[in-house]
């Protein structure tokens, strides 16, 4: 039996980069990034790397992993580090409408959804369980809540038997195993661990694996959703300079009731 993947990927600014590499633009309400290169956002690459371990585990042949991604204007930079690492296909939906300020994430969901919707043969979606950038950690739900499709949240192992998968989901006391049936969607926590690294054969065999263009009217949609959130203000709070207070006692009880009255005339305590 074949088995298709999608595996829902975002375009972010490099979040190695320092806080000095981003500008707050309050007018617009976005962040922008100056020469902050774009990567692929890391806990979307926990998922895909979730997808090739799924493939590892079953016969040669019968896993489909297809990335997808929603963007105003997708790196192939970020294209080829899906399709290098072992993704047999992406699929870019582009529109000048689709900057990071102007969907939230039930935008993104819907026209993940769409998309998704009009691929052939899904059987399970993997998506990260935030983005790097604006961490809001609601599209993947919202993928299947769209789809009518089961959903497994923070999952650091899946697995697929048959008709199912199975999934170790994470808890406060350890984790637990959960099965559902297919199609159904996942969203990866970072415990499955980080991506692995492309060979140099690899990033050149990328090169020759099929890249997918799709805009509103391909994935049936007229314009882009309404977003449900409204942002009202967006702004970078104030730098403090430290400040070092050295407690003079004593004797060690004595030190321990003066940093303590300090801590409360400061309002810690």
């Amino acid at each position: 039996m074949s088995i298709g993947i999608v595996v829902c990927v975002k375009q972010v600014p490099d979040p190695e980069c320092g806080r000095d590499s981003f500008t707050i633009n309050s007018d617009e309400l976005r962040v922008d990034p100056r020469g902050v290169s774009p990567v692929l956002s890391p806990f979307d690459g926990n998922a895909l790397e979730a997808a090739l371990r799924i493939r590892e585990s079953l016969p040669a042949g019968d896993v489909r992993i297809t990335a997808v991604s929603v963007g105003k204007k997708i790196s192939r930079a970020v294209v080829e580090a899906a399709l290098a690492v072992g993704a047999d296909a992406f699929v870019k939906i582009e529109d000048d409408g689709f900057a990071s300020n102007l969907l939230d994430s039930f935008a993104t969901a819907s026209i993940l959804a769409a998309a998704i919707g009009k691929m052939e043969k899904v059987d399970l979606v993997l998506a990260g369980r935030q983005a790097s950038d604006w961490n809001a950690g609601q599209v993947g739900v919202g993928i299947a809540h769209l789809l009518a499709a089961a959903a497994i949240t923070l999952a650091r192992k899946v697995e697929v038997h048959g008709s199912c998968t199975v999934v170790e989901r994470l808890t406060s006391e350890g984790y637990e195993k959960v099965e559902a049936p297919l199609p159904a969607v996942v969203v990866v926590s970072n415990e499955v661990g980080t991506l692995r690294y492309p060979s140099i054969a690899q990033r050149k065999a990328a090169r020759t694996k099929q890249v997918l263009s799709w805009n509103l009217a391909d994935i049936g949609m007229q314009r882009p959703p309404q977003p449900r959130l409204t942002l009202t203000n967006l702004f970078a709070p104030a730098s403090r300079q430290p400040h070092c207070v050295f407690i003079e006692a004593d004797s060690g009880v004595e030190a321990g009731r003066n940093l303590a009255q300090r801590l409360r005339s400061d309002g810690i305590l």
